[in-house]
C-alpha cells in the first residue's frame, strides 16, 4: 500500500496548493492546518473567516474528531478497539446481526436511498467485485504481478451485489446480510458522507469562510470575508498536456468533487485499468475520463461522481435532471471534449 499512499499524498498536496494560492487577493492570508491521518489521503482546513488562533484550533479539532471517527467506521481492512466498524461488519453480517454505532445505521440508509436515486450506479454492495480488482491493483503496484481479475470469479463475485441483502433493524440497532457471501465497499461515498458531516459541525457551531480539502473532495463553507467565493481548478486528466486544469471554478458554499482515470490505477501490457468499475461490465468504466459535480452536499457529490463515470451523457443528463440541488456538472471524454452544464458554465472563471 506505501506506493498507493505516496501517490494520494502527491496529488492532495497538489490540489492543497492549488486551492491556497488560488485564493490570494487582498484579503489576509488564511489560517491552515493539514492532516495525513484519515481515509488514507491529506485533509486540510482553511479558515478565511480572521477567527482567533483559538477558534480555528478548536475548529479543527472539531473536524479531525469526525474524520477520525468515520476513517475508523468505515474501514474495511482493518478492525479498531471499541467499534463494530465496516470490517466486523463484512466478516460476520452474513452469520448473525451484527450491532452497531448508531452513525453507521444513518450511513447504511443513506447509502440505499442513493442506490435507488442513482438507478444502481453507486452500489455499495458491489464489494465483492471492488476487492478482486483492488487486490490486483495493490498486488501490481506494490512491485508484484501485474494481472487482471479472472472473468469468472468476477462473474461469481457479482452475484452477491443485491443491496437488498444489506438488512438494517433500527430497533435493534443490527446489521445483516442474508447473503454471507455480500461485501460492503464505500470508497465511492464514505470520504464525501464523512466532509459532509464535518461541514454540518462547523455550520452548527456558526462558522463561515472555511474550506475543507479532503483528498480533493472540496467543501466551501460560506464566502470569503469579501463575499466572492474560491477559486479552485479542475485538474486536466490528459497529463500530457501542458495545461494542469481543465478548467477554473468559483465556488460558494458548495462542494466540488471530482472521479477521474488518472488517481487509482495501474497498468497490464501498457494498458491502464482504473479504480471505477462499472457494474455492467465489471471492467474499468470507459466513458469518461473525468467528471465533476458540484453541489451542497458533498456525499451526494462524491455518489454522483462514481455514478455518472458509469454512465452515457446522455443518461447522466437523465439522471441529474430529477435531482435539487446540482449546481453543476462537467465530463471530459477519452478524446478530450469538455461536456458541461448550464450552471457549471456559470461558474467557471475565465482566463
Amino acid at each position: 500500500m506505501k506506493k498507493t499512499r505516496i501517490f494520494s499524498l502527491v496529488l492532495c498536496l497538489a490540489a492543497a496548493a492549488m486551492l491556497l494560492t488560488s485564493c490570494k487577493e487582498r484579503e489576509s492570508e488564511p489560517q491552515v492546518r493539514s492532516y495525513f491521518d484519515w481515509f488514507d489521503t491529506f485533509s486540510t482546513v482553511y479558515s478565511y473567516a480572521n477567527d482567533s488562533p483559538e477558534a480555528f484550533a478548536a475548529n479543527c479539532k472539531g473536524v479531525a474528531a469526525i474524520l477520525e471517527e468515520y476513517d475508523k467506521l468505515f474501514d474495511i481492512y482493518d478492525m479498531h478497539e471499541g467499534v463494530n466498524n465496516l470490517c466486523v461488519v463484512n466478516r460476520t453480517a452474513g452469520r448473525e446481526p451484527v450491532k452497531v454505532d448508531p452513525r453507521l445505521l444513518d450511513f447504511l440508509e443513506y447509502a440505499k436511498e442513493l442506490y435507488t436515486l442513482t438507478n444502481g450506479e453507486m452500489n455499495i454492495a458491489m464489494g465483492a467485485v471492488l476487492k478482486l480488482w483492488h487486490d490486483c491493483r495493490t498486488e501490481a503496484n506494490d512491485g508484484g504481478e501485474k494481472r487482471l481479475p479472472d472473468e469468472a470469479e468476477l462473474a461469481e463475485a457479482a452475484k452477491h451485489t443485491d443491496i437488498n441483502s444489506i438488512v438494517i433493524n433500527r430497533e435493534e440497532g443490527t446489521v445483516y446480510f442474508t447473503d454471507p457471501m455480500l461485501r460492503i465497499d464505500v470508497g465511492a461515498v464514505g470520504k464525501g458522507y464523512t466532509v459532509e458531516k464535518a461541514a454540518e459541525a462547523l455550520i452548527a457551531a456558526g462558522v463561515d469562510g472555511y474550506v475543507l480539502n479532503v483528498g480533493g473532495n472540496v467543501r466551501c463553507i460560506g464566502t470569503r470575508p469579501s463575499g466572492k467565493g474560491w477559486s479552485t481548478g479542475i485538474t486536466n486528466p490528459d497529463k500530457e498536456s501542458g495545461e494542469p486544469f481543465v478548467c477554473r471554478v468559483e465556488l460558494k458554499n458548495v462542494s466540488c468533487v471530482t472521479s477521474g482515470n488518472y488517481e487509482r490505477y495501474y497498468e497490464v501490457d501498457g494498458v491502464r485499468y482504473h479504480h471505477v468499475i462499472d457494474k455492467d461490465t465489471l471492467m474499468p468504466a470507459e466513458y469518461f475520463s473525468l467528471v465533476t459535480v458540484i453541489t451542497e452536499d458533498s456525499g451526494l457529490a462524491d455518489a454522483l461522481t462514481t455514478a455518472l463515470f458509469c454512465m452515457s451523457h446522455e443518461d447522466g443528463l437523465r439522471l441529474i435532471d430529477g435531482i435539487d440541488g446540482i449546481s453543476g456538472v462537467l465530463w471530459v471524454t477519452a478524446s478530450g471534449e469538455r461536456l458541461t452544464t448550464p450552471g457549471f458554465d456559470k461558474m467557471i472563471i475565465e482566463k
